[in-house]
């Protein structure tokens, strides 16, 4: 039956034990515990807060950064439509160019040809008057062999200069 009823005195020094142990860890114990729990709650909060904020600041970064990409792609577009406008000048010009330059090489090549042309022809008509003086000197020479030849050659061409003169002033 002592298991049940515990005798009186065991029952007072167990109750002076419980309240001195109470008394010391509610003087010393709960404060220590209730200040961990507190600290740890704030450690818990704090972080949660903190990983909030760091979500937050992370969406941020991602618009931020999807906006950033997205002007990136704009600006690309237009320094490549840019670039294609550059590209199409350069090549007019240079074509505009390429026939300015062949339109006058053709003209000088047509105008060297003119002039090569015209040499040719002063050449042939010189030769051609060297010829002709050469040719009549021999057949004047045989012509006027005698002095009778000589006179009538030059009646002969008084006549024609005559003729000649009165042919340009009726005109």
């Amino acid at each position: 039956m002592d298991l049940l009823m515990p005798s009186t005195g065991l029952l007072f020094w167990m109750t002076i034990v419980f309240f001195v142990v109470l008394a010391v860890l509610w003087k010393w114990g709960f404060p220590a515990i209730t200040n961990m729990v507190r600290d740890r709650k704030n450690f818990i909060d704090d972080s949660l807060r903190k990983a909030h904020e760091a979500n937050e600041k992370l969406a941020n970064i991602q618009k931020e950064g999807e906006s950033i990409l997205q002007e990136a792609r704009e600006k690309q577009s237009q320094i490549l439509k840019e670039a294609t406008a550059t590209r199409d000048a350069i090549v007019a010009k240079a074509q505009d160019q390429a026939k300015e330059e062949g339109a006058r090489l053709l003209n000088d090549a047509k105008a060297e040809i003119e002039s090569t042309k015209q040499q040719a022809i002063r050449e042939i008509r010189s030769q051609i008057a060297e010829l002709s003086v050469k040719i009549a000197e021999k057949v004047v020479r045989e012509k006027l062999s005698s002095e009778d030849k000589q006179m009538d050659l030059i009646d002969k061409l008084l006549a024609e200069v005559s003729a000649y003169e009165k042919n340009d002033i009726k005109q």
